[in-house]
C-alpha cells in the first residue's frame, strides 16, 4: 500500500519532480544508479547487505546478469524476497538468506550493496561493519553505501531517547555525519572514490509513500489500526519536510578496495551515462 509493487524502503532517485516520473519509475532509477557504479556485468557477484525484499538483487540480476545473495535479519522479508526470486525466474542466479551479514563466509564477492542499512548499525559498531565488508570485498571490487545521516551540527548520533521516532518508528536508531562514514570507510582499508548527496529526492520519496497511504487509508486502517498508520503518516510527512530544510541528508559512497594500486574505476564517474 505505501512502498509499491518494489516494496523498496529507501531513497529513490528522480530524474525530475511531476506526475508523468512514478516511485516505480525512480525506485528502478535508484537501483540502476547503484548497479551503474558498482561496474555489475554479467558472471560477477553481488553481496546485498540488508537486502528487504530483494529489490537490488532482483534487479541486478535480472539486468545486469551477476549471481547475487542477499541477506536480511528480517525472516519476513527473506520469504517475501525468495518468493519474488522464485516468481520472476531468478532462482538460478539470486540466492536470499535469512542470515547476519557478519556470518557470510562465501567471499570473496565483486560488488557489495548497502542500501539502507547502516542507519541500523550504530556509531561503536561502524568500524567492524566496513572492515566485516572489506574482507568479503575481491581486491579491486567495489562497495556501494547508500544511507541516511544527518548535518555536521545536528549535535548528536541518536534519536531523542523517548522522543516520537525513537518510541514508534526506530527504536536506538543512529544516524551518523557523511564526514565520520567516509573517515570510518577509509580507515577500514577502503579507498572512496565517489560520493553523492540524495537529499532531496527522499523529500520527493517520502511524499510519494503519503499519497500511497491516504489513497489506500480505509485499507490500511483495517489492517494495522488507525493509530499505527496515523504514527506512518505524520512519521513520513514530517521526514519529508526535514529532509526538504536540510536537516536530514541522505548520501552514496562508493569506494574499492585497492588492487596494489589499481582502482578499476574509469577516469570520469560516467555512471549516469553507464561508464
Amino acid at each position: 500500500m505505501v512502498l509499491g509493487p518494489s516494496m523498496t524502503y529507501s531513497c529513490a532517485v528522480w530524474e525530475r519532480p511531476g506526475p508523468d516520473v512514478t516511485l516505480e519509475d525512480a525506485q528502478a532509477a535508484k537501483v540502476e544508479l547503484v548497479c551503474r557504479k558498482l561496474g555489475l556485468e554479467p558472471g560477477l557477484r553481488l553481496l546485498d547487505v540488508g537486502c528487504g525484499w530483494g529489490g537490488m538483487v532482483l534487479h541486478a540480476a535480472a539486468n545486469h546478469g551477476v549471481r547475487a545473495v542477499g541477506v536480511t535479519l528480517s525472516r519476513r522479508q527473506a520469504e517475501w524476497a525468495e518468493k519474488a526470486v522464485a516468481e520472476a525466474g531468478l532462482a538460478d542466479r539470486v540466492e536470499i538468506r535469512y542470515q547476519d551479514y557478519r556470518d557470510v563466509r562465501d567471499g570473496p564477492f565483486d560488488a557489495i550493496s548497502s542500501i539502507g542499512m547502516i542507519e541500523h548499525v550504530g556509531l561503536s559498531q561502524l568500524g567492524v561493519y566496513f572492515g566485516g565488508l572489506r574482507r568479503l570485498l575481491r581486491p579491486g571490487g567495489r562497495l556501494l553505501n547508500h544511507g541516511i545521516s544527518r548535518p555536521p551540527n545536528a549535535g548528536r548520533t541518536r534519536f531523542r531517547p523517548n522522543g516520537f521516532i525513537d518510541l514508534y518508528v526506530f527504536p536506538d536508531g543512529e544516524l551518523h555525519e557523511v564526514g565520520n562514514v567516509v573517515s570510518t570507510i577509509q580507515r577500514s582499508g577502503l579507498e572512496v572514490r565517489h560520493l553523492e548527496s540524495l537529499r532531496e529526492h527522499y523529500a520527493l520519496t517520502l511524499r510519494a509513500w503519503v499519497r500511497n497511504l491516504e489513497s489506500s487509508w480505509d485499507d490500511a486502517v483495517a489492517e494495522v489500526g488507525s493509530a499505527r498508520a496515523r504514527v506512518w503518516r505524520l512519521y513520513m510527512a514530517a521526514s519529508a519536510l526535514n529532509f526538504e530544510a536540510g536537516r536530514t541528508q541522505v548520501h552514496q559512497v562508493l569506494a574499492v578496495r585497492p588492487d596494489g594500486g589499481r582502482s578499476g574505476l574509469p577516469l570520469r564517474p560516467l555512471f549516469e551515462e553507464g561508464g
